[in-house]
Formats: C-alpha cells, structure tokens, sequence
C-alpha cells in the first residue's frame, strides 16, 4: 500500500462521513482505474432506500457494472472505507475488480459494533480465496479514522 492508495481511503472514509450525514451507515466505497482516475464512488443507501443489499460496494458495482466490461474492471482497484462483507466480496469477485483496498477490518469493526443477528462474521479474504480468479489485496489501513465515524 502506498500514499495514493491511502489518499483514496481518505476518500471513503469522507464518502462515509456523507452517508452518515444522508442518515444511512457511514461505508464509503471508490473505484479507480488503471489510470489512476477516478471512475465512480458510492455510498451506503441502506436506511434510506430501505434496500439491504445497499452496501456502499454494490451501490458502486452496480453502477459501473453497466458501462464497464469485467476486463476493464480487472485493472481497477475498488477502495472501501471498510473491509467488504460476504455479499460485497462476492460482488466485487463476480464483477471482475482486480483489487481492493479496505481501510477498517471487518475483525475490528465487528468487535466495536458488537455481535448481531444480521452479521456473518467472514473476511473478504476467506471468501474471495474460494474463486479461481485472484483478486488482490490489501488492508487494513487507517482503522482509527474510520471507527471515528462511528
């Protein structure tokens, strides 16, 4: 992990900060290409929307799914205020996403939020390795920063 990848999970950690504003759970997600543009950011729509699938890494994928080919989304990298839940991680594999960047465990995040009904306490690394496609990885990074938001 270098500076811009920790300048970009600044970005989401801002994007979830705006989803808490908006009133849904701060997670913030961003994609960015092999150019190093960005290409979409998203936020979580949860509670607004009133939808459960509306991570902010699905708001994203479904967006750019519509435009971009998987073999354009092999070369970004998709950057996540926190580390991808089953659902996401599957999304994101699915997709064709290259990378990902997270900046809060998900280790971390459930241990601060407690154990729940509605969680499935598995890492995007255990999912993610079931495929035959790689998808890269990096995180945790900048975990104090996110759980401030919380």
């Amino acid at each position: 992990m270098n500076d811009l990848d920790l300048a970009h999970l600044k970005t989401t950690i801002q994007i979830a900060r705006a989803a808490k504003k908006h009133g849904n759970q701060p997670f913030g997600a961003l994609l960015i290409d092999a150019e190093g543009q960005i290409v979409a950011e998203a936020e979580n729509t949860q509670i607004t929307e009133q939808d459960c699938t509306g991570h902010a890494e699905t708001n994203l994928l479904r967006m750019v799914g519509k435009t971009y080919s998987p073999q354009v989304l092999a070369a970004c990298t998709l950057y996540a205020s926190t580390e991808p839940c089953p659902m996401c991680a599957g999304a994101i594999f699915w997709s064709g996403v290259g990378r990902l960047v997270y900046a809060l465990s998900s280790q971390r995040f459930y241990a601060f939020d407690g154990d729940k009904l509605n969680q499935l306490h598995l890492g995007c690394r255990d999912i993610l390795a079931q495929g035959k496609r790689t998808v890269r990885i990096e995180g945790p990074a900048l975990e104090d920063e996110v759980l401030a938001i919380f």
